[in-house]
């Protein structure tokens, strides 16, 4: 007879149904199938789920419920120590097997190790499964055998790989378990913000859950995929993916999003400069977490040893100031209030915000990446890590440490007619545009006009550009040697 004890899928980062490797192949076991969470409490300072994305969280989960409840199953919620909570579980249904599908978080790797060597002792079948990447971390290498530290020759030996493969559908078939478990609610974890309540943006820009991120993947296909290239870098503009949240928690796979830009590009060849161009975002992400894999202690020390030795400055009142939307430049306040509204910023903007706060008020990139990770829905640890060392200068493959972005020049460029500035800082709203980007060399009677009275109703700037920036090149300095 066939064995009859269950196999426990335990859903992670990857809340969804179609192309999910890891839950069709325990739908296809012929064993019960148990599907789970759990709500992983990793050590203090580990990476706890932020504010954002908690709130996240708690619409993904809720919307899979539905999912599954729909097709006639349930999703058992347990919170504690992954491993353990998944062992415990397994003992009190008697599992004959566990399946899951792979993180590259150092602390989930660790996990993950510790877990399967505890079940393989107990007898108990153990099966890990890709599809939150193309490529796994392991598979690209230079020809030296290691690991790459430059995105372009990355990229490049990705795309010079075998296609990945095309994405897989629903599970045909549940046979669920239907013993009766203990189940936390999503009330008892109280993700949700409530005093105050601060998420009313959010449920005003987004639609979390699988179907949510289909949407969201048509949307920018239709219309936005053919000027993508062009119009990803105005922030005014509707012109990016919006997709990364939703990859985050695995709601859609690289994979659904590469082959269905490839069909749409093989009916339409204009399609193709915007979809190479979102293709290398796509692989950009591949690179971080390749370089989280490889190098696990990048969230937290510098991937450039002479970073360790930088005169970084502690400043609390600059930091709160630039948290807070209140830095004096524009284009920075407009990117933090977007965030603080939506739990998300535009690419761009997020470049800008982060070398300000870097490289001219000189406060350690630790401490924007916590912030982010705080309050951004799309918060992925590679993703965060990678890109603060990046604009900080002391990453892999990073920006020229010269390379120190000017808030003013930047928002005449890529806002010229200061839309995005009016959207968030509504107190500037009534200048002309050709003052909205430095607001501080607007005429008086302009000022007064437009009812901006420069350090009460909007501040000064926090620093000087021209001065921090040479700040900042004099103390590259003294470590580049």
């Amino acid at each position: 007879m066939p064995d009859k004890s269950p196999v426990i899928y335990c859903f992670r980062h990857d809340l969804r149904l179609t192309d999910n490797p890891a839950l069709s192949a325990a739908a296809k076991s012929g064993r019960p199938l148990l599907l789970c969470f759990v709500l992983d409490q990793v050590t203090p300072g580990q990476w706890n789920y932020g504010g954002a994305g908690q709130w996240w969280l708690h619409q993904s989960l809720g919307v899979l419920q539905d999912n599954l409840k729909a097709a006639g199953g349930r999703l058992v919620l347990r919170k504690g120590v992954w491993a353990e909570q998944l062992l415990a579980l397994a003992d009190e249904v008697e599992a004959g097997a566990v399946y899951w599908s792979r993180m590259y978080e150092p602390y989930a790797a660790k996990a993950e190790q510790f877990l399967h060597g505890q079940l393989a002792d107990k007898g108990i079948e153990v099966r890990r499964f890709g599809g939150y990447l193309l490529f796994e971390p392991e598979e690209v290498r230079t020809q030296q055998d290691e690991p790459y530290k430059v995105f372009t020759p990355f990229w490049k030996a990705c795309l010079q790989r075998p296609e990945p493969r095309s994405p897989g559908g629903k599970p045909r078939k549940f046979d669920f378990y239907k013993g009766r478990l203990k189940s936390d609610s999503l009330k008892d974890w109280a993700l949700l913000p409530t005093k105050p309540d601060w998420a009313g943006g959010f449920r005003e820009s987004w639609k979390p859950g699988e179907k949510g991120a289909a949407a969201q993947l048509g949307k920018f296909i239709d219309a936005a995929l053919i000027d993508y290239k062009e119009d990803r870098d105005i922030p005014a503009l509707p012109g990016t993916s919006k997709l990364s949240p939703h990859l985050h928690f695995g709601e859609i796979s690289p994979r659904q999003i590469w082959h269905r830009i490839q069909a749409v590009l093989a009916g339409n060849s204009r399609l193709q400069k915007g979809a190479e161009s979102y293709l290398r975002e796509l692989g950009w992400r591949e690179f971080c977490y390749h370089l989280l894999h490889h190098w696990p202690d990048l969230p937290e020390q510098p991937f450039r040893q002479q970073f360790k030795a930088f005169p970084w400055r502690k400043d609390s009142k600059a930091l709160r100031a630039w948290q807070q939307g209140q830095t004096g430049y524009p284009l920075i306040d407009a990117g933090m209030r977007q965030l603080w509204h939506t739990g998300w910023m535009h690419n761009r903007v997020r470049m800008i915000v982060a070398s300000l706060l870097v490289k001219n008020l000189l406060v350690p990139w630790q401490h924007g990446e916590a912030w982010f990770w705080d309050t951004l829905v799309d918060a992925d640890l590679a993703n965060n890590a990678a890109g603060w060392q990046w604009v900080a200068g002391s990453g892999a493959d990073a920006a020229p440490y010269f390379r120190i972005f000017n808030p003013v020049t930047q928002s005449e460029k890529f806002d010229p007619d200061g839309t995005y500035i009016k959207c968030w800082v509504p107190e500037l709203a009534k200048l002309p545009a050709r003052y909205i980007h430095a607001p501080w060399d607007a005429p008086e009677s302009e000022l007064m006009a437009a009812g901006v009275r420069l350090g009460k109703d909007y501040p000064l700037p926090i620093v000087d550009h021209k001065a921090t920036r040479q700040r900042a090149l004099d103390a590259y300095a003294k470590i580049k040697n």
